[in-house]
């Protein structure tokens, strides 16, 4: 079966859209446009894109309320961009299913590079050699690595590729703390300082997907100063440390 190389980008400005267009047509991508988020969201049904590039601010209908609608129907990955380095807007994007963002201006390089990491945690492109153990369980949870499908007592789970690759790092490693660094590598392929709070915003999605009282988790334990425990299912709470 062949790989989808369609990108979708969305964003106002025309002369940002021919700049990524040229360079992503030569990293060999299919690109669509839109010009705005209804028209994003009418080429997301049609031309079913395997990564979507989306701008935070545009006219009719924002970034957010474009992932937010998205995210109804579809877990494609999305990358956000802003022009404001805003925290809050940074982790509104993420909570409401953005998979990464990036501030404008940005490195053309570090988007492509950010694109492949996501995509090759969706299988939407090809894998590095395959990991020990397809098919990891704890508790009701039960995560299927090739097929990139999760289940809770035999419920389907609708997870980001961000959330997917984190579920799979804490059940490959149940009962040991992780740093925030250490999700941010395995979901992004990359990490650095000062962004990987960020992961607290995936976290909390997450916990929403798999437990059943946020306040008080049985899966995703919180050690403060640290980062997060998967506890395989025992009695909820947050350690300090």
């Amino acid at each position: 079966m062949e790989t989808n190389r369609t990108v979708l980008l969305v964003d106002d400005d025309a002369r940002l859209r021919s700049l990524l267009r040229d360079f992503l047509q030569k990293e060999n991508w299919q690109v669509e446009e839109a010009a705005d988020g209804i028209e994003a969201l009418a080429a997301i049904d049609a031309k079913r894109p395997a990564i979507v590039i989306l701008d935070l601010m545009m006219p009719r209908l924002d970034g957010i309320e474009v992932c937010r609608r998205v995210r109804q129907t579809s877990q494609v990955p999305i990358i956000m961009l802003t022009a404001r380095d805003d925290e809050v807007d940074k982790l509104l994007g993420l909570e409401i299913g953005a998979d990464d963002y990036l501030v404008k201006p940005f490195s053309m390089r570090e988007l492509a590079a950010r694109m492949k990491a996501i995509l090759r945690r969706t299988g939407g492109l090809p894998q590095q050699p395959a990991v020990p153990a397809d098919t990891l369980s704890a508790g009701g949870l039960c995560l299927h690595v090739q097929q990139h499908t999760a289940e809770l007592d035999g419920r389907s789970l609708a997870l980001t590729p961000i959330e997917f690759s984190m579920l799979e790092l804490f059940l490959r490693h149940q009962g040991q703390v992780l740093s925030r660094l250490q999700l941010l590598d395995a979901a992004h392929g990359f990490a650095f300082e000062g962004y990987e709070r960020t992961i607290d915003a995936h976290i909390r999605n997450l916990r929403k997907k798999i437990e059943h009282d946020t306040h008080a988790p049985k899966y995703i334990q919180t050690v403060y100063g640290i980062g997060y425990r998967f506890d395989g299912g025992t009695d909820g709470g947050e350690h300090r440390v």
